[in-house]
């Protein structure tokens, strides 16, 4: 026997050798080493059990074993070391207690950090479903997480509803930017259930800023008001959100395809003044930015939409004034792909993370720490689907979630180790 060794090779049975196989592909060593530095939770002392890039990957991890309690995830991820030889003396599977100290040191900035470096859009040119002419197709929508019924969650996260309507459990809050061809997601806030700036438009306030001018920006009616619009269009996308009846959109002109010209209202102006700004616009005066926004209004209705919202009017506002650049059909069909995100949600919430299964973390840091496992784990797979669907010239769609998932999970132990 060698002590420190796997038998038969000169690889020392230390946690920088646990394979993670497709977990490590799309999230580099080099990004987690970086993140890990940014917040300054490098390892103390050399040859610690769980320096913290292994408990980044441990965390991605407890995202594909939902059901395994710590000790039988570290195992899973060193099983290959097992195939090689046998364990050496130098590294055992830590205990429960000794993972959840690691995770606590670990704390929830890092892997924030590690998913604001990997978490990028991932659909080529190439990929269908993934485009709205040359617009790259993003949607921001928001869930709900159940966290375990503890003193600490329910004080940091709050419980929806009250009294005997209150949830069961204490919930966290979710908002997250996706791309709707591969249901990618690129960008994530996370808040209370309940209170101030706990809400969905609080939240996806800081998601604009990851916008690119080749993107087009879809958004459901719930979020939707004045100063998020703007900031959301200062950033050179295009925007198609959905607004609610109570708008009003007075029509200055026209187009053939059945949309019109219209113009958003600061709601600071308020009678007299609101007309004499509305006059000014439809005399092409410049009014500024921050007082007025020229949209195009797209209204429509799904006749065969069946139960809630059947014969409902769908009104869309656009950036896109230009009906030869995405004419009204086009742009209808366009606001549909915004279910593509709640696929992506239902993927998070009952593919991956399993139906009616509560998060396991005990703290707040460690609940927002798994949360972002789950995050990246989710686009990792999901890039993965990506690829291959765009390679098969096919849309990712076609291609099973879940059973990707059952494959991911098997070859996870595979030999495809990641350099320490």
């Amino acid at each position: 026997m060698v002590t420190g060794q796997v038998e038969g090779s000169s690889v020392s049975p230390l946690p920088e050798w646990i394979s993670l196989g497709v977990l490590a592909r799309s999230v580099p060593r080099d990004e987690v080493d970086a993140s890990v530095a940014v917040h300054g939770k490098q390892a103390k002392r050399a040859g610690g059990k769980l320096p913290p890039h292994v408990v980044v990957y441990f965390t991605m991890a407890l995202a594909l074993y939902g059901d395994d309690d710590y000790e039988e995830v570290m195992t899973r991820l060193t099983e290959t070391l097992s195939g090689w030889g046998r364990w050496g003396e130098a590294w055992q599977v830590p205990t429960t207690g000794g993972i959840t100290q690691a995770r606590a040191r670990l704390g929830w900035e890092v892997l924030a950090e590690l998913f604001d470096r990997v978490a990028v859009p991932v659909a080529e040119e190439l990929t269908r479903g993934a485009w709205l002419g040359s617009w790259r197709l993003m949607a921001v929508d928001g869930f709900m997480w159940d966290a375990p019924d503890t003193p600490k969650n329910v004080e940091e996260f709050g419980r929806s509803g009250s009294g005997d309507r209150a949830s069961a459990f204490p919930q966290v809050r979710v908002v997250t930017l996706s791309e709707c061809g591969s249901h990618a997601v690129v960008g994530a806030q996370i808040g209370a259930c309940e209170g101030k700036g706990s809400g969905e438009q609080s939240l996806a306030k800081a998601l604009y800023r990851q916008l690119d001018e080749d993107m087009l920006l879809i958004a459901d009616r719930n979020f939707y008001n004045f100063a998020d619009w703007c900031t959301a269009a200062d950033t050179g996308a295009a925007l198609l959100w959905r607004v609610k009846s109570d708008l009003t959109l007075t029509a200055l002109r026209s187009y053939p395809d059945g949309s019109y010209l219209s113009v958003l209202v600061n709601p600071q102006f308020k009678g007299t003044a609101r007309t004499r700004l509305l006059d000014a616009v439809r005399a092409g005066e410049a009014v500024g930015q921050d007082r007025a926004r020229l949209v195009r209004v797209v209204e429509y209705e799904v006749p065969d939409r069946e139960g809630d919202g059947k014969g409902e009017l769908t009104c869309l506002i656009t950036t896109i004034l230009d009906p030869d650049d995405a004419p009204a059909k086009q742009l209808a069909g366009g606001y549909a792909e915004r279910w593509e995100h709640e696929t992506g949600n239902d993927q998070l919430k009952t593919h991956l993370r399993g139906p009616g299964q509560v998060l396991r973390s005990k703290t707040p840091d460690m609940v927002r720490a798994e949360i972002y496992g789950y995050l990246l784990t989710h686009h990792a797979i999901s890039s993965l689907i990506c690829e291959a669907a765009t390679a098969a010239d096919i849309d990712p769609d076609r291609i099973k979630f879940t059973r990707t998932v059952r494959i991911v999970r098997r070859r996870v132990t595979d030999s495809a180790a990641f350099p320490p």
